[in-house]
């Protein structure tokens, strides 16, 4: 009898070793190679858990898919793994893996928004990094409900979604991404500019609108508040604004080469035909524009033109705006037939 027993007690020892050894491998055991190159592994939104383990092979993460996706039939973690881009440590295990991809504690992902583009530029930039559809997000932005949900006064949110390098999780979702530029703007445009506003008789709306025409034309810092003052001198006069900026966001496609086609376009963001600001902001501005809308130049200047090398010449008559055009057209001219020497050198 004392021999059954022990022979019995050996059988339940060499099991509970052999599903001991067995927990290891499936879970404790490293899967991680040791001297794999580090590069981020990435769950995009949607992804299953076979295709997650089959993602994680073929990309030499884990040898065995099989062996990850038998884990979680104990485990049954699969639905909680999160979106993100994800580094793997060296001879991590399976276990180790869903702690990691169930945290969500994902390496963000830098995204840099310039001055002076648009909300739809946003969304391709958007879409290109973080995977976010460009659709959703353009109509999130046109959402006039989101915008006075977020404190904006406005129709939508263009104008409003601060220019700046924000880092985030690939999982984000599209409201949290909204919500940050938006709150960026809040942070960025504090009472005191508020203020300014106001004692200009100027709402913050028609600031940003204004803001947005400057850094569509500023290239040279040192001039956006001398820009500004041609705008807010012309507004004061009543003459047109003419502002190349709003032409070219209502002429579809990139920045181009503006003909009087274009500025003929029946619009009201047209300000070669319509007097005032236009309805809304062009671009999405950044801080330094907003200021010299609120702080422009004491100067009279009611003209300027482009010199060609990014800056302008500013002038106080048409006599003299028209001089400088006449001299900016003949360095065009000189810029076309150089280019057309050089192309033809190459033929």
């Amino acid at each position: 009898m004392k021999k059954i027993v022990i022979i019995i007690l050996g059988f339940f020892l060499v099991v509970l070793a052999g599903a001991g050894v067995a927990a290891y491998v499936l879970f404790w055991a490293p899967v991680v190679p040791e001297n794999l190159p580090e590069k981020a592994f990435v769950i995009r939104r949607g992804m299953s858990l076979p295709q997650i383990a089959d993602s994680l092979a073929q990309q030499g993460f884990v040898k065995n898919r099989d062996r990850f996706i038998l884990a979680n039939k104990i485990l049954k973690w699969g639905n909680q793994l999160k979106a993100g881009k994800y580094f793997l440590p060296p001879r991590a295990s399976t276990l180790a893996l869903y702690k990691l991809f169930r945290s969500g504690k994902a390496a963000q992902q830098r995204v840099t928004l310039p001055e002076g583009k648009t909300s739809a530029d946003f969304a391709g930039i958007f879409r290109r990094t973080m995977e976010i559809d460009s659709a959703a997000f353009a109509q999130m932005v046109e959402d006039s409900s989101v915008a006075k949900e977020l404190g904006v006064n406005a129709a939508n949110l263009e104008g409003y979604l601060y220019p700046n390098t924000y880092s985030f999780f690939l999982g984000v979702s599209l409201p949290e991404i909204i919500r940050t530029l938006v709150q960026e703007f809040h942070r960025h445009v504090d009472d005191s500019l508020r203020q300014r506003a106001a004692a200009l008789n100027l709402s913050l709306h028609q600031v940003v609108t204004l803001a947005s025409i400057i850094e569509g034309e500023a290239v040279v810092d040192n001039e956006r508040a001398v820009i500004s003052a041609v705008y807010h001198n012309r507004l004061r006069q009543g003459i047109l604004l003419q502002a190349d900026p709003t032409i070219q966001y209502i002429v579809p496609g990139p920045p181009r080469r503006l003909l009087n086609r274009h500025l003929a376009i029946a619009s009201p963001y047209n300000t070669y035909l319509y007097p005032g600001l236009p309805p809304g902001p062009v671009s999405n501005p950044g801080i330094a524009s907003i200021r010299a809308a609120l702080y422009p130049a004491n100067v009279n200047y009611i003209y300027f033109v482009a010199r060609g090398d990014g800056s302008h010449v500013f002038s106080r008559t048409l006599e003299e705006h028209l001089r400088a055009k006449r001299d900016f057209d003949r360095v065009r001219a000189q810029v076309r037939r150089e280019k057309a020497a050089n192309e033809a050198r190459k033929q």
